[in-house]
C-alpha cells in the first residue's frame, strides 16, 4: 500500500468515519454556497425594508428578536434645516407615544475647515417624555446633501425590563457642516414594544432607504 494510501486510511475509522485527526483547520477557503438550515443565534436576518418617496413617515412592525439593527441610508429632506425622528407604539401602530429618557451629544466641522466642536446637545435629549426622539438635526436638502447611520433597538419584546436604544447618524447639514448625533436612551416600558415610526420633524421624507434586520 502506498504512501498517500496509507496516510488516508489512518484517518478513517473502521466504519467508515472520519477521526478527529484528519482536520487540522477550521476554515474553509473558495466556498461559493452555504448549505440552507435554520436560523441561529447570533444571525442577522433583513426583515424588511422601505424607501421613501416624498413619504410622511415610514413604519416597522417589530417582533421577538433579542436585537433590531436599523440602518438609515441615504436620508434626504423636502424642506431645508429639518429634523429626523422616531417614536415607539405600544398598540401596534394605534399611538405613538412611549415615554423615552435619553442623551445626545455631536460632533461637527465645516466643510471650510473651521468650526470643529463636540458638545452635549440637551435641547434634542429627552427626561420621561413621549414626544419623538431627535436622531438627524439640521438636515440640508440640497441635491447632494443626505444622512446615514445606525440604530440599535434590544429586545423590543421583553415584557419584564425596559428597552434600550443607541444610535449615531452622520448628517450634511443645511448651511455645508457635516455633523455626527450620538444618541443613547430607553423606553420606560415594559409592554411590548410593537412598532417604531420615522418621520421629519416638518414635510415629508423625499428619498432615503431603511433597512430592518432582526438578531436572534
Amino acid at each position: 500500500m502506498g504512501t498517500i494510501t496509507r496516510a488516508f486510511a489512518n484517518n478513517i475509522t473502521t466504519s467508515g468515519v472520519f477521526t478527529s485527526s484528519a482536520f487540522n483547520n477550521d476554515s474553509f477557503d473558495n466556498v461559493t454556497a452555504v448549505p440552507s438550515g435554520s436560523v441561529t443565534t447570533g444571525d442577522m436576518v433583513l426583515v424588511s425594508s422601505a424607501t421613501a418617496s416624498s413619504s410622511a413617515s415610514i413604519e416597522f412592525t417589530l417582533g421577538d428578536y433579542k436585537e433590531y439593527k436599523f440602518f438609515l441610508v441615504n436620508i434626504h429632506p423636502a424642506n431645508d434645516n429639518i429634523g429626523f425622528e422616531f417614536n415607539f407604539s405600544t398598540d401596534n401602530g394605534s399611538n405613538y407615544n412611549v415615554t423615552k429618557t435619553s442623551t445626545f451629544h455631536r460632533a461637527y466641522h465645516n466643510e471650510a475647515g473651521a468650526g470643529a466642536v463636540l458638545e452635549y446637545q440637551g435641547a434634542h435629549d429627552l427626561a420621561q417624555s413621549t414626544a419623538y426622539q431627535d436622531i438627524i438635526t439640521q438636515a440640508g436638502n440640497d441635491a447632494d446633501q443626505a444622512s446615514s447611520g445606525y440604530i440599535h433597538i434590544f429586545n423590543p419584546s421583553n415584557s419584564v425590563f425596559v428597552k434600550h436604544y443607541i444610535g449615531q447618524m452622520s448628517t450634511i447639514t443645511y448651511h455645508d457642516y457635516n455633523i455626527n448625533n450620538f444618541f443613547a436612551g430607553y423606553a420606560n416600558t415594559t409592554s411590548a414594544l410593537t412598532n417604531i415610526k420615522f418621520q421629519m420633524d416638518s414635510g415629508n421624507i423625499d428619498d432615503g432607504k431603511i433597512l430592518m434586520f432582526g438578531v436572534n
